[in-house]
């Protein structure tokens, strides 16, 4: 029952890092933005493995060529998943953009079941259409407009798209744990954590310095920031990644959608972005599906 802890907890570091992330964008584009939580998460992705290690020995992972493969396609996904949230905040509030994006959950319930045949509980599915009717009333941000007229907005396509990519991102990530190998899935967890950061860095870094030196330069002298996202960032996709490594995809983003309501806290206190009532209604929604899949669960 790791993944469980891991989840609520990725809920609460992705949250907080999506905010400070957000300040971050306003002064740089979306790929500086998005390289931040890679250049400066790898100095602490690689302490996170460092340190597990020193409390827990034991042999190493022993994965093939193909677990390096898996690695870099999540770590692609996830880059292109984070541009196209931040490209979504540009045309909505923070917690409407990260709302779109939470359509992740059920695509990920969908991938998983076609690319790995992953099979929920009836209780589970009846958590995902809960949580996505209260993605729809977040979406919507209180205005008369409805969800599915709404779709046609950038930042409902844009939103939708992250969400497609975070979960292509999670499914490689799962079978790149299962490639590691070893009896101790936290320690996959982190052996991928540390490999799939450091080619993120590398392909979105690499970018940025042959296409916009100046927004590079920028992030590095944004250090003090900066280092902050990366750190959550190390963070919360440790506890993803650990997440995936010991249950289904679909279950511990199901879970991990408390993100919400804690993104609803820091748009509302650390933003100053107000919350409108249907707003609340949605947050209640997704609670409800967060409990229904954990029921079906356990």
């Amino acid at each position: 029952m790791i993944w469980l802890p891991a989840a609520l907890l990725a809920g609460v570091a992705q949250a907080w890092r999506t905010a400070v992330q957000r300040r971050v964008s306003h002064d740089l584009s979306v790929n500086a933005a998005g390289v931040v939580r890679y250049l400066y998460g790898l100095p602490f992705a690689l302490m996170l493995l460092a340190g597990y290690r020193l409390v827990f020995a034991g042999p190493w992972p022993s994965p093939d060529a193909s677990f390096l493969l898996f690695c870099l396609g999540g770590g692609l996904a996830q880059i292109i998943a984070t541009n196209l949230l931040i490209m979504a905040f540009a045309h909505r509030n923070f917690v409407v953009g990260t709302a779109y994006s939470k359509t992740e959950a059920v695509q990920g319930a969908i991938l998983s079941f076609l690319l790995m045949g992953e099979r929920l509980h009836p209780l589970t599915w009846a958590g995902i259409g809960c949580g996505v009717m209260g993605v729809m009333l977040l979406s919507a941000g209180g205005r008369q407009a409805g969800f599915v007229r709404s779709l046609g907005q950038p930042a409902a396509l844009c939103g939708i798209a992250s969400g497609f990519f975070f979960a292509l991102t999670a499914v490689a990530v799962r079978r790149a744990t299962q490639m590691a190998g070893g009896g101790d899935p936290v320690l996959a967890a982190l052996v991928v954590l540390a490999a799939a950061v450091a080619m993120q860095a590398a392909m979105q870094g690499g970018y940025l310095l042959l296409r916009e030196p100046e927004q590079m330069r920028r992030v590095l002298r944004g250090w003090r920031v900066s280092g902050q996202v990366g750190l959550l960032s190390a963070l919360g996709s440790a506890c993803w990644f650990t997440g995936f490594a010991t249950a289904p995809v679909a279950l511990v983003r199901i879970v991990g959608q408390v993100e919400v309501a804690f993104t609803l806290g820091f748009g509302h206190f650390y933003l100053g972005e107000r919350m409108a009532r249907s707003e609340v209604m949605g947050l209640m929604l997704v609670v409800g599906g967060v409990v229904l899949a954990l029921m079906g669960a356990l």
